[in-house]
């Protein structure tokens, strides 16, 4: 029995969604702990494509508990439009679907500022998916936000006060800061007691059910969001989401304590990608970058946006088995590679005439570094659908083993394509 913690150890689409819904077979619980609907998290089951933006992965398995936890930022627009939509697929959603009341409300007012913000001529453009998270974060820690438990029928006067109180504030911003249109508070009201009346059903003591589920031994899964180089505090700021989604990020997000935590998995792909603005210093901008964007099929699932694409970063790579403490990884998209004739694997960066293959705290010096490559010979045969390691060309196993040795953590899991089946278990998880 145990409790997991599963995050992103690039800059997020790292596959993580598919190998939640894997893992979670053998999970009881599974957690979101932070985050919100700019999550994309997609998984495949016979055929049938499943994209879940706040929900946790595990959803699709019948008899789990799903929690969401105190570090979600919820917008119940986008949570109920997924609900939906998982229904008309045969997908039920109902007393197993938990929500932290500790966990805040996107409201439209959230999502207006942030497409203002980025709209901005004077403003820095971070490339945010629109969706309101950062200026919900933001309300949170002002202490301006409006928490899930003011959605239950007997918090509705504190709900209607805090909901007024943040449209008045917001609409000023947006008239005379913005020059945007303001929203109707009476109109924003009404839509909310909607909401609320839905979703409080699902607003439970989310924490009491996960110490419950340690201590009674379940195995429960924690599920992270977006990936540790787009962390809040160690991501490359200011470039970043507004949470922190790195391991340790889970006890704050889910109220578990940290000895509670027996086993970190990270996801990586074969190569590396990026959504919106920041550096990446192994970004492919020639033929080879449109042939990995092309055969991964590299668009955000939640914007829809073309992702930036570029070669593996084994020092980043291992910043973040570092940071997050990790004790297994999980490696995603291999078959992309399968056509390219010769492949790179970025092993240190070269900064003022220096070489080193470690990142500092200052990641500021990610935007200057020269990547440094090793070169290996592609396998140039399918491994899309493989089951078991021996299916594998003797190139791609030399190049896993290499990252292996570079990251300085095994590899558990191999991912050979977006079906749940598509999957080489090399220990049992």
């Amino acid at each position: 029995m145990s409790v997991t913690v599963l995050i992103g150890m690039q800059w997020g689409d790292e596959g993580k969604g598919k190998i939640v819904d894997l893992l979670s077979e053998n999970n009881d619980i599974i957690a979101r702990f932070q985050g919100g609907a700019n999550a994309g998290h997609t998984v495949v089951v016979n055929g049938k494509k499943f994209v879940m933006h706040l929900l946790p992965s595990g959803i699709l398995r019948k008899d789990k508990t799903c929690i969401i936890g105190s570090g979600v930022v919820v917008d119940p627009q986008a949570l109920f439009a997924e609900i939906e939509t998982l229904s008309k697929a045969g997908v039920s959603i109902g007393k197993n679907l938990v929500i932290s009341p500790r966990a805040h409300c996107i409201l439209p007012v959230h999502k207006a500022i942030d497409v203002a913000n980025e709209s901005k001529k004077s403003q820095k453009k971070i490339g945010t998916t629109g969706k309101g998270i950062g200026p919900a974060y933001s309300d949170k820690t002002q202490r301006l936000g409006i928490p899930m438990s003011y959605m239950r029928e007997d918090n509705g006067e504190k709900l209607e006060s805090a909901v007024n109180a943040m449209i008045e504030q917001k609409n000023s911003l947006l008239e005379h800061f913005y020059g945007g249109s303001v929203l109707d508070a009476e109109g924003v009201l009404k839509e909310v007691k909607i909401w609320a009346e839905k979703i409080a059903p699902h607003i439970g003591d989310t924490r009491t059910i996960l110490l419950d589920g340690i201590n009674e031994k379940k195995n429960i899964l924690c599920e992270g969001a977006q990936g540790t180089m787009l962390d809040l505090d160690y991501g490359t700021y200011p470039f970043v989401t507004s949470s922190n989604t790195i391991a340790a990020g889970a006890c704050i997000g889910l109220g578990i304590p940290p000895r509670s935590i027996d086993k970190i998995i990270g996801v990586f792909k074969a190569y590396a990608t990026r959504v919106g603005e920041g550096p990446f210093p192994t970004e492919l901008k020639d033929g080879i970058g449109g042939i990995i964007q092309n055969e991964g099929n590299e668009f955000g699932a939640t914007t829809g946006r073309p992702r930036r694409c570029g070669w593996l970063d084994t020092v980043i790579v291992r910043y973040s088995a570092e940071l997050n403490g990790v004790d297994e990884m999980v490696i995603t998209k291999l078959d992309v590679l399968d056509k390219i004739k010769t492949i790179n694997v970025c092993v240190a960066y070269r900064i003022n005439g220096k070489k080193t293959d470690r990142i500092t705290d200052d990641v500021s010096i990610l935007d200057s570094v020269e990547p440094v490559y090793e070169e290996f010979d592609g396998w140039r045969s399918t491994t899309a659908g493989a089951t078991r390691i021996d299916q594998l060309p003797e190139n791609a196993r030399r190049y896993m083993d290499f990252i292996e040795k570079k990251v300085g953590a095994k590899i558990g899991i191999i991912s050979t394509g977006q079906d749940r089946n598509a999957t080489i278990v090399l220990e049992k998880q």
